[in-house]
């Protein structure tokens, strides 16, 4: 009740503002004056004269449309209902007068990182800093909040030109005056931003302030996980995905736990003999109706949900149960490999969680490779991870390097770690077998590891000419389409057979040549 008075009278100033201070009405004010006088004298003038004003300040006349820089009326740090509000304001100026308008989140990022190395008192002056610096690159008719400890919104005022280039443009300047290093207490500050902005030609006619805030939200978040300094703008297509992201969101615990999130498997061979030298555990989201989930769908909303420590566990109880099973066929797969993000190495019952595990499917822990990203061990020298990492190794779990060549960890750190075998990066491996810097960069990757004493699995590899090159080079096994594509591990069992005929009738054609 009380928000639909307030809506009304909202309403009614607006009214007012039209019908009394536009140029049509402004134009006729000094005839309305005289008309009064001449009709009713002087008490009439005296009316004129003091209700004006009060409807002037009832109307709101006394601000303007958007308060600029330096009056003292601007708020810097507002609410969602306030912002929204706003919106609904510069919708309908827009729409009044046949223009356009739009609405920019910006996200900041390295602000809790100053907060922890030079208290809250800098990271205070560098959100002021950020807010002064949007407004100064604006125009004089829009407007720049604070909504929260790193996010801003800036609303443009009504213009003829608000396309997706010149959005783009602005978009562009606001991040390049925002990312400015910042001199603050003797030192150099720097943070980065994310944004994302709708513009009102692209929504419905009828679409509200808090339609428009939605779709700015949707377009930061996207541009969010595509950082740092990402910039995306709001579309219908956009949209549709958020929406399907949400409803993924709202099935993955269930997905988890009734069995749809499942390892598959994909084989790892040996150059010199052929014979299956491991597999790959990768995760998998079979849905009941939309069949196979694309995994950086699902691992971006498991992270972002906080449920990775839970897929670890999943993917490792149901690798174990699969390389059991294959014992029990007869199956000689010496190894299951499982990734570990940093998140689930942060876990301090890592380990004795991973033994426990070990011990009661009654496998040995060298049956059970961990892979670990090398840029987790190059940003990872101390704390949580390093330790558990370090007591994986002692355990006597075979350890993997994965992507090598895409981070910075040093001879020391694989030395520390007791990493047993690097896993070179397919960016490696591409055409290496028609492109000789290629050829010379592995050569050198590969004679590295040989002297270091590690073994070198190769990924990605997708043709026979990537398989015999890789051989000839001394890359001690191999992994990617072109042996076999990931698969359930019923499906191992079938494979593992056929390729172990393959291998047993190639040495046969061997010898009969030989």
């Amino acid at each position: 009740m009380k928000a639909a008075f307030v809506l009304r009278v909202s309403q009614l100033q607006a009214a007012l503002r039209r019908g009394l201070f536009g140029p049509q009405a402004l134009a006729f004010l000094p005839a309305m004056v005289l008309a009064a006088f001449w009709l009713g004298g002087e008490p009439m003038l005296i009316i004129a004269a003091l209700g004006l004003p009060v409807l002037f300040v009832f109307a709101g006349g006394n601000t303007q449309a958007f308060p600029s820089e330096g009056k003292g009326n601007q708020l810097d740090l507002i609410g969602t209902k306030a912002a929204i509000s706003l919106l609904d304001e510069s919708l309908e100026r827009a729409r009044a007068g046949g223009l356009s308008t739009a609405a920019m989140l910006v996200e900041l990022s390295g602000l809790d990182e100053i907060a922890a190395t030079s208290g809250e008192t800098t990271a205070q002056t560098m959100r002021d800093l950020s807010l002064s610096r949007l407004r100064n690159t604006l125009r004089k008719e829009d407007r720049a909040v604070r909504l929260g400890d790193s996010r801003y919104l800036v609303v443009l005022g009504a213009s003829v030109r608000l396309d997706l280039e010149a959005l783009l443009q602005l978009a562009t300047r606001l991040q390049t005056a925002i990312e400015e290093p910042a001199m603050i207490e003797n030192a150099m500050r720097y943070v980065t931003s994310s944004v994302g902005f709708c513009g009102s030609p692209r929504l419905a006619t009828n679409a509200t302030g808090k339609d428009m805030m939605e779709a700015a939200q949707i377009a930061l978040s996207e541009a969010s996980s595509n950082g740092p300094s990402a910039i995306r703008a709001w579309s219908e297509n956009m949209r549709a995905a958020h929406l399907e992201k949400n409803s993924l969101k709202s099935e993955i615990d269930r997905a988890l736990n009734n069995g749809q999130i499942q390892p598959w498997f994909q084989p790892q061979v040996c150059t010199s003999t052929g014979t299956i030298s491991g597999v790959e555990a990768l995760a998998r989201w079979i849905h009941p109706e939309r069949g196979i989930v694309p995994p950086a769908q699902f691992l971006r909303i498991l992270e972002e949900s906080g449920r990775m420590g839970r897929l670890s566990e999943v993917i490792l109880q149901h690798s174990l149960t699969a390389l059991r099973s294959w014992d029990q066929a007869g199956l000689e797969i010496p190894r299951v490999s499982v990734n570990f993000s940093d998140i689930e190495l942060r876990d301090p019952r890592l380990v004795e969680r991973i033994q426990w595990e070990l011990d009661r499917f009654g496998l040995t822990p060298n049956r059970l490779g961990i892979e670990v990203l090398e840029t987790v061990i190059a940003g990872s020298p101390e704390g949580y991870v390093a330790r558990n990492i370090v007591a994986l190794g002692d355990l006597g779990c075979h350890m993997d390097l994965d992507d090598f060549g895409t981070g910075h960890a040093s001879i020391t750190a694989l030395r520390r770690f007791r990493v047993h075998r690097l896993k070179i990066d397919r960016s490696f491996v591409t055409r290496v077998d028609r492109d000789e810097d290629q050829h010379r960069m592995l050569a050198a990757v590969l004679g590295m590891a040989d002297r270091l004493g590690l073994e070198t699995l190769a990924e990605g590899v997708e043709s026979v000419g990537e398989h015999a090159l890789l051989g000839q080079l001394g890359c001690d096994h191999v992994q990617g389409f072109g042996i076999a594509r990931p698969m359930p591990p019923d499906q191992i069992v079938t494979w593992a057979k056929e390729h172990a005929e393959r291998i047993a009738e190639a040495q046969n054609l061997g010898r009969r040549s030989g």
